[in-house]
């Protein structure tokens, strides 16, 4: 049967990813209809819905970075907006239930309020993803957004804690300790566990077996040991790629969490009703994120695109809504409101992803006013205009080419690198170097460049971020040459075609010039 269902919700999100919708529409969509011809959730799908709900938390506590958390600009704008966003949406609730709005009418404060907590969140599911397809993960308005989200999850975690009820064993004094005992141990298994399916049980068994397990066996909450079991490992420099492939395993497992929760129950009228009026506060969400941004003085364009990153409710604020169930406070149909709630503003935000541009570049004469000066340190523009030349990349090859043009030419060049600690090496060393990602067209608007630049070196290790220079380049600083590593033939063709002026294919032309200097020793000897 299970079987069944999964096939189904496949089948269902296959085409609400035809028509460019996120796929997990339509597995809420899969179990709403199953639900109404009869069909309910089974014990295999409830089991594999919990096991995607803690590798969700298992990855945010992989991420956790209490450094850029603590930040005002992240933890400012992520506390003031929960409070205001369930304050207000349970008050209009409960308006709407003093005006006689059938099951808001039967909202009591505290299950109000808990609708709104619930409501308060944005997705991470789906901020991630958008500023994935964007390459925008690294710039600053991402970085701020996922860094809200994270402050939101952990507000979620809270919750689903404290409304189990239930106080844990005197064991559970000994959680903490022993997880602190366990991050060495856990560090040395995952510097040792390669790159395969080694690395990938190593995550299963840290989040779902001592995380889980652990919290769940002395009666604390599951979800929070997946969350520390993540914490653990979250400074370990291998900590993102375990991320990165528990990621497909997470999707997959979250597809039964959603087909789930409309296999629960087919939304009734009102939740339709209260559903939509929801869809219809989405841009005062948006604008409650950007005024709020601008105050802890991000720039106003910056506020603007993580405000937008924002602009969902959650899955997150489903599990709230299903522990609220589970505890007796809300009842199903509260649940199915989320639901449409959060499918509807996937649809919303997927139609308008593609407009954020146009509507920034529209309204920034208009919005500039909101902006404080002077802005926070990491946002505010940076001057390289005395810059002749710039190196994007600043690895072997990077640092090479900036060492050669220091000597033949003189301190004429800036060198660009997405890693804020190799930035900081360069810069011990003497180097001018800034941080900034070429894939982040923010990074372009936030910098000043010379109108004279003569040349750009593109020599990072991704052949897409190699090409975006190159796009860039030609966006803004259309008079400037270029010149561009690559790994492959079929790469440097696409380069030249790109428009660049030099291209070299980078190990091709390492192995001429090894072969070279090994035949001048060889006739150097025979010379001898």
């Amino acid at each position: 049967m299970e079987i069944g269902l999964l096939i189904a919700a496949f089948l269902v999100g296959f085409g609400a990813s035809a028509v460019g919708l996120p796929p997990l529409v339509g597995y809420l969509v899969a179990g709403f209809v199953l639900h109404a011809v009869g069909f309910e959730t089974t014990e295999t799908i409830e089991l594999i819905s919990e096991g995607g709900v803690l590798l969700l938390l298992f990855g945010i506590g992989l991420k956790l970075r209490p450094s850029f958390l603590a930040g005002p600009e992240v933890w400012g704008p992520a506390s003031a907006f929960a409070v205001t966003a369930t304050l207000a949406t349970g008050g209009l609730l409960l308006g709407l239930g003093a005006l006689g709005l059938p099951l808001a009418s039967e909202l009591g404060v505290r299950s109000a309020l808990i609708v709104g907590f619930a409501l308060s969140f944005s997705s991470t599911v789906f901020a991630v993803k958008a500023l994935e397809a964007a390459n925008e993960t690294a710039s600053l308005s991402g970085r701020v957004a996922v860094g809200v989200l994270i402050i939101q999850d952990i507000f979620a975690v809270g919750f689903l804690v404290a409304v189990d009820g239930e106080l844990p064993s005197l064991w559970a004094l000994a959680v903490v300790p022993g997880f602190l005992l366990l991050r060495p141990v856990a560090g040395w298994l995952l510097d040792r566990s390669g790159h395969g399916e080694i690395l990938l049980l190593l995550g299963f068994t840290l989040s779902l077996g001592v995380g889980a397990g652990a919290f769940d066996a002395v009666g604390l909450k599951p979800d929070l040991g997946a969350l520390a079991a993540g914490f653990l490992l979250s400074r370990h420099p291998r900590a993102g790629e375990m991320a990165d492939r528990l990621l497909a395993f997470k999707d997959i497992l979250l597809v039964a969490f959603f087909l789930s929760i409309g296999l629960q129950g087919t939304p009734p009228a009102a939740a339709w009703v209260i559903g939509l009026l929801a869809l219809s506060l989405l841009p005062l969400r948006s604008l409650g994120h950007f005024w709020l941004f601008t105050r802890f003085r991000l720039r106003v364009r910056t506020s603007v695109h993580a405000s937008l990153n924002l602009s969902t409710y959650s899955e997150f604020g489903l599990i709230v809504a299903t522990a609220a169930l589970s505890a007796d406070i809300l009842e199903q149909a509260w649940v199915s409101t989320v639901a449409v709630a959060v499918a509807g503003s996937f649809v919303v935000a997927s139609a308008a992803g593609s407009f954020r541009y146009q509507l920034y570049d529209r309204w920034s004469r208009h919005i500039i006013r909101f902006q404080r000066e002077p802005t926070i340190e990491e946002d505010a523009i940076v001057d390289c205009s005395s810059a002749r030349m710039l190196i994007f990349g600043m690895g072997r090859v990077g640092t090479g080419a900036y060492d050669e043009v220091l000597n033949r030419l003189g301190p004429v060049a800036i060198g660009v690198d997405r890693d804020a600690e190799v930035v900081a090496r360069h810069r011990q060393a003497g180097r001018a170097v800034i941080h900034g990602d070429p894939l982040d067209r923010d990074f372009w608007d936030r910098v000043r460049f010379s109108p004279d630049v003569d040349l750009v070196v593109a020599s990072t290790d991704s052949h897409v971020a190699n090409l975006a220079v190159t796009a860039r380049v030609a966006e803004f600083l259309p008079s400037a040459r270029t010149a561009a590593i690559a790994g492959f033939p079929d790469q440097v063709a696409q380069l030249r075609e790109a428009g660049v002026d030099v291209a070299r294919n980078l190990f091709e032309e390492a192995g001429q010039g090894l072969v070279d200097d090994a035949i001048a020793v060889i006739f150097k000897d025979e010379a001898g």
